[in-house]
């Protein structure tokens, strides 16, 4: 087979040399560098390889194998205490985030008040891990907030003024304006022309974009690391310190959501009325608006598994 060679393959391969040292690549190393010198001189032309020159490649391909780098984490753990824990980096190493929207099942540490270890929860992929959008989470706080609205405003018509229905003077001859009535906009204490009436400012918002909108949120919450599941939310009194120093302990909260799957319990509930901080919903009543309001959520067992189950309800049409 003939092959044509230029010098600055051989260079690449000569710089290769300090790398053939580990058994018996040395020696494969040497001759193939030797075959290599005896070919520097016919490199002008195509030449003829013979057993000397495939050895010259095996021993190329060697010392390529050993420039492959090793991916393994050394630590003072893993080596044994072998290894001088000094010489070792005292940073941690940095991983990869995991990519959010692909609707991929999520396993995630179940807790308690105690900072107790109650093992591991799988969180539904397509409830807490969708696509983030903006968009959809605009519309759904726009419809709650216009749903909550009471709409009590109310103004009065020239018709529910309190006043006399008399002409104020004649028609003609005064010089002033003609008015039929003081009960008119133009006066101090006369109606409002065009005001607002007691109405309801509820908008239609169709159920999968609503149902959308929760999944988001909670999608949120779960990537970022502020969702947090507890087996129960039940706490050995209702004194409020312990709610504080519980919450003393987490890292970055100021706000602090908590979902049960049923009715609250007493104590919790007490606990918690005197922190504006802390609030707590049923599941049942969970809300995209509360879920935004507060930076980090808290949902026991029984909470997570009936959202998951409503957000796997069909829908009635």
């Amino acid at each position: 087979m003939a092959l044509s060679i230029s010098r600055r393959v051989l260079r690449s391969f000569g710089s290769l040399s300090g790398f053939g040292r580990c058994g018996d690549s040395s020696s494969r190393t040497s001759q193939s560098f030797r075959a290599s010198h005896d070919l520097h001189g016919h490199v002008s032309g195509d030449c003829l390889f013979s057993a000397e020159s495939s050895s010259f490649i095996k021993g190329v391909v060697s010392s390529l194998a050993y420039r492959r780098l090793s991916t393994s984490n050394v630590t003072s753990e893993s080596t044994g205490g072998s290894f001088p824990s000094d010489l070792l980096s005292p940073k941690n190493v940095v991983t990869l985030q995991r990519e959010i929207g692909l609707c991929q099942d999520l396993v995630i540490p179940v807790t308690d008040f105690h900072n107790e270890d109650r093992g591991l929860m799988v969180l539904a992929g397509d409830v807490f891990d969708v696509p983030i959008r903006k968009d959809i989470i605009h519309r759904v706080v726009r419809w709650q907030l216009a749903k909550r609205q009471q709409g009590t405003h109310s103004t009065k018509t020239i018709s529910e003024v309190s006043g006399t229905g008399r002409k104020p003077y004649r028609q003609k001859g005064t010089g002033r304006a003609r008015h039929g009535t003081l009960r008119g906009p133009q006066f101090r204490g006369g109606a409002v022309m065009h005001g607002p009436k007691p109405r309801s400012h509820a908008f239609k918002l169709n159920k999968k974009v609503r149902r959308l909108g929760l999944k988001i949120a909670l999608s949120a919450r779960a990537a970022e690391g502020k969702l947090l599941v507890f087996e129960d939310l039940e706490v050995p009194t209702h004194k409020t310190k312990n709610i504080v120093n519980y919450v003393n302990e987490m890292e970055n909260t100021k706000k602090l959501l908590v979902v049960d799957g049923g009715p609250i319990n007493e104590k919790l509930k007490l606990a918690t009325q005197n922190l504006h901080y802390v609030n707590v919903l049923p599941s049942i009543g969970l809300n995209v608006y509360s879920i935004l309001q507060h930076d980090t959520l808290v949902m026991s067992r029984d909470a997570v598994n009936k959202i998951v189950e409503r957000m796997h309800t069909p829908i009635k049409r």
